[in-house]
């Protein structure tokens, strides 16, 4: 061995580091980032990989360092992907948000979960989706549609919620209700919602937009039955049929259906629980003419455990191939229930895959 390996080799197994790669300590995971010089892998410190010979071994705070260095994340550990043990600690903050009455400051979840702010920032989007703070308000939108669909008066759900006042809360609720808190209250009375049924290879297809953007599109056999399920959706909303400006959104969602490759550039007006909402931006992210399993999405999302859950948000979606959960199959390949039928599935997939 050379000086100059001698020396890498004494600095590296002088770190403290070094003791976690050898007992591949996976509490250290998240912490810190080794990356190897003789195969340009990076890993994270729990990797069931042989260990590398010292003098080849670069510390990285990040895995974005080591990306920046010119490292490949391993395909053993997937350093580049939240670790089991990260999830945890973040589902455990879930948690904590959820029974808080006020929203946890950032660094007060960093310092439950034994974090850096920045990093512990990272990796909760990582898991869920969302930043710890979006995840609050998520939560707390929801406590405020679940006290305005009990009842309550809307100062009383606002403040049950965990809004500190009103006027914090009004400035927010057409993002976070789709509407004023008086009329979400009142099942959308006085709310327009314009739409307009069209035909498509899959049958009849209707299509919703509220001020918002894209708030539903729906397949069927029976343009009637189409209509009334909107208007179960919105029980008091003025439903409004669309102009010849709406009626151009129409064609691009039908010419999206028929190449979906050409993507869809239309604003959406996505709303669901905290959970479903992370769903969907994981189905958003599967490529166009390929699949992935709800036992995929539940990893991804950082709920392994949750699989049936993952299905039932799929179930829930009212955005048809905006929103792909034609793209979730089970585990060995076969295609389960699609909200909108199974051979309408089969069909997109089909269309997907021809490029």
């Amino acid at each position: 061995m050379s000086s100059k390996s001698t020396i890498r080799a004494a600095t590296t197994t002088g770190d403290t580091r070094w003791a976690a790669v050898v007992t591949r300590d996976p509490e250290a995971d998240g912490r810190f980032f080794y990356s190897v010089k003789t195969t340009g892998v990076y890993c994270r410190p729990s990797c069931a990989s042989r260990t590398a010979r010292p003098e080849n071994v670069v510390f990285h705070a990040t895995a974005a360092a080591a990306e920046r260095a010119g490292f490949h994340p391993c395909k053993r550990c997937r350093p580049d992907q939240p670790t089991g043990v990260q999830a945890a600690r973040v589902t455990e903050l879930c948690r904590l948000i959820e029974r808080a009455e006020q929203a946890p400051s950032l660094a007060a979840l960093a310092q439950h979960a034994g974090l850096s702010p920045w990093h512990l920032h990272r990796v909760f989007k990582a898991v869920t989706g969302l930043t710890p703070r979006a995840y609050a308000a998520a939560h707390r939108a929801q406590r405020v549609k679940a006290g305005l669909r009990k009842g309550a008066t809307v100062t009383e759900a606002i403040y049950a919620a965990g809004y500190n006042s009103s006027a914090r809360f009004y400035e927010q609720s057409n993002a976070v209700l789709g509407m004023t808190p008086a009329r979400y209250r009142a099942g959308g009375a006085d709310t327009a919602i314009r739409f307009a049924v069209g035909q498509c290879t899959l049958g009849a297809i209707l299509v919703a937009a509220s001020a918002r953007g894209i708030c539903a599109i729906l397949l069927g056999d029976d343009p009637d039955a189409l209509v009334r399920e909107l208007q179960d959706r919105f029980p008091r909303a003025e439903l409004v049929g669309g102009d010849a400006g709406f009626e151009r959104w129409v064609a691009l969602v039908v010419g999206f259906v028929e190449q979906p490759r050409l993507g869809l550039e239309l604003p959406l007006d996505v709303r669901g629980t905290a959970f479903q909402q992370r769903v969907w931006q994981a189905l958003q992210k599967i490529p166009v003419g390929t699949t992935a399993s709800y036992t995929e999405i539940a990893q991804r999302i950082g709920a392994p455990k949750s699989v049936r859950a993952v299905a039932g948000a799929c179930a829930a979606n009212t955005l048809a191939v905006a929103i792909p959960c034609h793209r979730v199959v089970r585990n060995d390949g076969g295609l389960s229930g699609y909200r909108w039928g199974v051979v309408r599935k089969r069909a997109l997939l089909e269309l997907e895959a021809q490029g």
